[in-house]
């Protein structure tokens, strides 16, 4: 196995990427470390459609809306890179804070109306700073494709907009959610769950598919969706629904009525974890 090359600094990235334009397309994987198989879907991906790929691990601050969140983020930088280091990743991007903001940025980019709803409504900033900081990695990084999971599918949109709207010359690529056997997405945070938590946790994902039934089924009115879905959820003391929404996949913006494909996505505490889930669906075409 060839040893991976681990950078801390911009300009030694760039240097390193810079020799290997020319010679096929170029992937790049943002992470915030504590990787997992979800992350490890990511790289695969981009190793199977790229000559070379890039993976940074960096904890960003702009994104945290809680002090002790991101003090419990979990950090496992060895660990991380050894799985890098067996997937094939030719780079490591291990910038220090120091590195991302050498000054508390002037600049940071609003991600608009697609921030309104969902996870933005209960997260004030937090898109802001995802944006930020991808746009950052992006240009440092100047890779030819991006790879991003459809878990985090508020953050897949505003990243798409973004590259969009700033003209960015990368494919933004998405990867599907990544499940436990029992249906719980794969997250950095699950770790934080104990015993009798994590046996709760599936609920929300069985929602979500209660709700894809509904809709698949012929169901048109998002309120009654929404209802029996959360039913679903029951009640205990360790859950709490901070969200259950169904918005158009594009703009995010709730529906009333549903007539096509929707983004059916929710936001469930479990103890003192926060698990978001989403999925796709829309009404099945009558037969003729």
């Amino acid at each position: 196995m060839t040893p991976l090359s681990q950078v801390e600094h911009a300009v030694d990235l760039r240097r390193s990427v810079g020799a290997w334009h020319g010679g096929g397309p170029i992937g790049f994987v943002p992470t915030m470390g504590a990787l997992h198989a979800g992350h490890e879907r990511l790289i695969e991906q981009a190793r199977r459609e790229c000559a070379r790929v890039v993976v940074s691990i960096f904890v960003n601050p702009l994104q945290f809306d809680r002090a002790d969140d991101l003090e419990r983020y979990p950090r496992t930088i060895e660990a991380d890179a050894a799985i890098c280091a067996r997937l094939g990743v030719d780079l490591l991007f291990l910038p220090t804070l120091q590195e991302m903001y050498p000054t508390p940025p002037a600049c940071t980019v609003d991600p608009g109306t697609l921030a309104e709803h969902l996870c933005g409504a209960y997260r004030p900033g937090h898109f802001r700073g995802v944006a930020t900081v991808v746009l950052k990695l992006l240009n440092i990084v100047g890779a030819d494709r991006a790879y991003f999971g459809e878990k985090d599918a508020q953050q897949l949109a505003i990243v798409r907009r973004m590259v969009a709207d700033f003209n960015v010359p990368v494919t933004i690529v998405g990867v599907p959610t990544i499940r436990e056997g029992d249906g719980l997405a794969l997250s950095s945070r699950n770790v934080r769950l104990n015993a009798q938590e994590r046996l709760l946790a599936p609920r929300l994902h069985q929602a979500l598919g209660t709700a894809d039934h509904l809709i698949a089924g012929g169901n048109t009115d998002a309120d009654a969706v929404k209802n029996a879905a959360t039913r679903v959820i029951g009640s205990d003391d360790l859950l709490r629904l901070e969200y259950f929404e169904i918005v158009d996949p594009d703009t995010l913006q709730p529906v009333e009525a549903i007539a096509g494909p929707v983004l059916v996505a929710g936001a469930l505490w479990v103890g003192g974890t926060r698990l978001i889930d989403n999925c796709r669906s829309a009404p099945t075409s009558p037969r003729h």
